[in-house]
């Protein structure tokens, strides 16, 4: 039941892939999830150059089996940043926008499995036409920038439009969600939120018990924090985004905006680029520009600080139905087990109503 077009394209035992979280996918997490047999894909949009060929051989260390990392296609120093993935040995490459069609004949030439993921039909059919070898779909109801297309919906277009393997995103995490995914034609699942609270995660205890604490009424989608529409847990800090006017959110902006550019090692230029990037295709204000380039720092200040009075945290609805941190090992060998005895009640239930 495990073998699907997924395992066998990366060449990991579970049809389960680890999202790349910023300030959340690290070494520690990445390789706990490859070790219990999924896909781990390290977050590398808030990793410095030098940072990811560091975070790689650190995950290389703890682990000899595949595993990703997730890009920015439109990041000033993505060329850089496939370098070192080809140089290191990379095995998959997974992007949160569409990247173009000549990043992904690089990585293919030089043998990386792509893997992109979208949030529309029409995003799927066009990657797929410029090679990728598969592609990660995320329904409305997946953390931190989403649409509004639900997974049930969503899913089942992409599928029925692409001849490649599909990885379907937003809502799951557990075994009857792999089995469903299953059923609608997915190779597998993708999970951010649910890996996020495991004991193999680095965010702090005090964020994991935020997340724990909340109710499915308790993940909002809002668009105060850089004018996208943005999953997380409403807190009291997005509140106050929400409330205040456009000059208090810009001044934020900014003094955010330059902590991660010391942070991250970017100019001006390529943070205000990058900004531009998140945006590609709106209308733009100078202030939005600034409010993506501050949505970094924001995470950081939860993900890593612990400072949810100041810090946003992206969540997916599953959220309010979690209640456990099992280390990833556990929480992957619960979800195939739960998998197999629902697939096996099925296929009896199907064997006697043809009897």
């Amino acid at each position: 039941m495990t073998e699907t077009a997924l395992t066998r394209l990366v060449g990991v035992r579970h049809p389960v892939v680890q999202t790349g979280m910023g300030w959340v996918a690290g070494p520690r997490l990445v390789s706990a999830v490859a070790n219990a047999g999924a896909l781990g894909v390290l977050g590398s949009a808030t990793m410095t150059v030098d940072g990811l060929r560091e975070a790689i051989r650190e995950v290389r260390s703890r682990t000899d089996a595949p595993f990703g990392v997730n890009l920015r296609a439109d990041a000033a120093d993505a060329g850089d940043r496939v370098r070192i993935m080809v140089e290191e040995g990379v095995r998959v490459a997974s992007f949160a926008l569409a990247p173009s069609r000549e990043l992904i004949a690089e990585l293919k030439e030089a043998g990386v499995v792509v893997i992109p993921s979208v949030g529309a039909r029409r995003h799927a059919e066009k990657v797929a036409a410029w090679g990728a070898d598969a592609v990660v779909v995320q329904g409305g109801e997946g953390g931190g920038h989403t649409g509004e297309v639900a997974t049930t919906v969503l899913l089942p277009q992409v599928v029925d439009a692409v001849d490649i393997p599909v990885v379907a995103a937003g809502g799951f995490f557990d075994g009857r969600g792999l089995v469903a995914a299953l059923a609608y034609g997915a190779a597998g699942v993708a999970m951010g939120t649910r890996f996020l609270l495991t004991s193999d995660s680095t965010v702090p205890d005090a964020v994991k018990a935020r997340y724990l604490a909340a109710t499915v009424r308790d993940v909002t989608v809002t668009r105060a924090v850089d004018g996208l529409p943005h999953r997380m847990l409403r807190t009291d800090l997005v509140r106050a985004l929400e409330d205040s006017g456009r000059t208090r959110r810009l001044l934020h902006a900014v003094r955010r905006a330059a902590a991660f550019r010391r942070l991250s090692g970017l100019t001006w230029p390529q943070l205000v680029r990058d900004g531009l990037a998140m945006k590609h295709g709106k209308e733009l204000s100078w202030s939005q520009v600034l409010l993506a380039a501050n949505t970094p720092m924001l995470l950081r200040s939860a993900m890593v600080d612990g400072r949810t009075d100041l810090g946003v945290m992206a969540s997916g609805q599953v959220a309010g139905l979690i209640d456990d941190l099992p280390s990833c090992a556990e929480l992957v060998t619960g979800m195939m087990s739960q998998a197999a005895e629902i697939i096996g009640e099925l296929t009896a239930t199907g064997a006697s109503m043809r009897a």
